[in-house]
């Protein structure tokens, strides 16, 4: 008799479809911000544009991992959302320790505060989402 694991439920059906929905706003947001940022002033605070440009890619990545829901996209999504929870926390740390270190903000600043703290909530639904969604109960 051959033992088989659990199938893994997919990522992209039910509320995974809204997180990937949320994900693809927050991308087309951060790109915005972070492109008009870098385009006109950078001069001004090139770490808070560029942290605003990687917030931008985590977000483009973590909502094609989401999709995918294949064992690859699983995977790109759950480092996608850890990284962007660590550096959310981080730069949300730093940015209310030292405000001179972000003459401006970030999407992370504050802890997203200028998005509704929405960048602090999205990776933590994303990672109980792929965790629910880990196996199906057998």
């Amino acid at each position: 008799m051959v033992e088989t694991q659990p199938l893994r439920r997919r990522t992209n059906t039910g509320p995974g479809r809204l997180l990937i929905a949320v994900y693809l706003l927050f991308a087309i947001a951060a790109t915005s911000r972070a492109g008009l940022q870098i385009a006109t002033k950078f001069d001004e605070a090139p770490v808070a544009y560029l942290l605003s440009a990687l917030a931008a890619l985590i977000y483009i990545v973590a909502a094609v991992g989401l999709a995918r829901s294949g064992h690859t996209g699983r995977r790109v999504a759950l480092a996608c959302c850890s990284v962007e929870l660590v550096g959310v926390v981080a730069v949300g740390i730093l940015s209310l320790v030292d405000r001179d270190l972000f003459p401006d903000e970030t999407v992370w600043s504050q802890f997203g505060s200028g998005y509704g703290y929405i960048p602090l909530v999205l990776p933590v639904l994303g990672l109980i989402w792929l965790w629910r969604t880990r196996r199906d109960p057998a």
